[in-house]
């Protein structure tokens, strides 16, 4: 019998990594060979995949998506994944957990998530292996106790550097007015508080902002009601629970903070069109 699963699994960093920093520059092709990177997982750190060459087929958070050379994504610690396949591709991935960044990084990566794929131009690709090849080296260093620090500050110069990608390409694609401002915050609120804060006034008093206006925002940034965000954030997680553990509907619903079974159950129905159990035996086949 199958040993029953009862949490998402957490990947921690191997040992011989340093001190919780882990890289990785290799070529892949085919399926990969790794249980831990093959089966869903999160990750205990901010992952980091820079698409060298060929492609990389990725799952996250039930969506597929192909990263095509050059790219680069970043995955939060939350974020559950899963290595599909490789086409002649050439990576390089690096793992930082939090206790390595700079607070002011951490901050700024924390508000990226989810993060999509960020195409890269081929200067961007030049400065960023030349970038990766000075920490790669630091961490491959047989002294890399004694380099650790330099390891650090180099680790935390890529992640500098990419965050500015990213936030470079949402001045692109966003319009950073008030109300994009105050949902971004509204949404960092969330992502700390959903599973014991579901009613939208609460947020709107965190934020110092009336209840009208805090939904304005939200709704103008999003598409979406307060409501609306909040429960989609509490689904998804509970899609996660459903697919990648055994823990009963009613230990999910307590476990997101719903202690009215029936509730929940109505709640994931009319967000996903699908019974709790129905969507677990749909996705598992």
């Amino acid at each position: 019998m199958a040993k029953k699963v009862i949490h998402i699994p957490v990947n921690i960093l191997p040992k011989g990594t340093s001190r919780g920093i882990m890289m990785l520059r290799r070529y892949f092709d085919g399926y990969p060979d790794n249980e831990h990177v093959r089966r869903s997982h999160r990750d205990h750190g901010y992952t980091f995949i820079l698409q060298e060459k060929g492609i990389t087929h990725i799952e996250i958070d039930f969506q597929t998506y192909s990263i095509q050379a050059p790219a680069i994504i970043y995955l939060h610690p939350n974020q559950v994944h899963r290595l599909i396949a490789f086409e002649s591709a050439q990576i390089s991935t690096w793992i930082i957990e939090d206790e390595n960044l700079h607070p002011e990084y951490l901050r700024v990566l924390n508000n990226l998530m989810p993060a999509s794929i960020l195409e890269l131009s081929n200067e961007i690709l030049s400065i960023l292996l030349q970038m990766v090849g000075v920490s790669y080296t630091l961490f491959t260093a047989l002294e890399a106790n004694l380099y650790h620090t330099t390891l650090k500050e180099s680790i935390n110069t890529l992640a500098a550097f990419i965050t500015s990608l990213y936030q470079a390409q949402s001045k692109l694609t966003e319009n950073h007015n008030r109300f994009h401002v105050v949902a971004k915050a509204f949404r960092k609120e969330l992502e700390v508080r959903y599973k014991t804060v579901k009613r939208p006034a609460l947020y709107a008093d965190f934020l110092n902002l009336s209840a009208s206006y805090l939904n304005e925002c939200v709704k103008t940034a999003t598409g979406q009601s307060l409501s609306n965000n909040i429960h989609q954030r509490v689904i998804l997680e509970a899609k996660r629970l459903l697919y990648h553990s055994d823990k009963s509907v009613k230990e999910i619903a307590t476990e997101l903070g719903y202690d009215d079974y029936s509730y929940f159950i109505r709640l994931f129905v009319k967000v996903t069109g699908s019974q709790p159990l129905h969507f677990r035996r749909k996705n598992r086949e």
